[in-house]
């Protein structure tokens, strides 16, 4: 299934989205890790949107562009 166009995903889709266990996604959302809607307190669906905000969230600088960073500081605070 292409979730390209999906807004809403459900467990299963989710858990393919993200790439982890189904054991994983339930452990994250029941530990209030990763957000999610349980609207008739049964099924969980997520937001793909929020999903890719969570999964993007905490980045690390890669050497280069920490270089990058330091070069421009330099040059714009003599």
């Amino acid at each position: 299934m292409d979730l390209s166009n999906v807004k809403v995903l459900s467990f299963e889709e989710g858990v393919k989205f993200l790439g982890y266990a189904k054991s994983t996604v339930y452990k994250m959302t029941s530990a209030g890790i990763l957000p999610f809607s349980k609207p008739n307190g049964k099924k969980i669906f997520f937001e793909k949107e929020k999903l890719e905000t969570w999964m993007l969230s905490n980045p690390k600088t890669s050497h280069s562009e920490k270089q990058v960073e330091a070069a421009t500081y330099a040059t714009t605070h003599k």
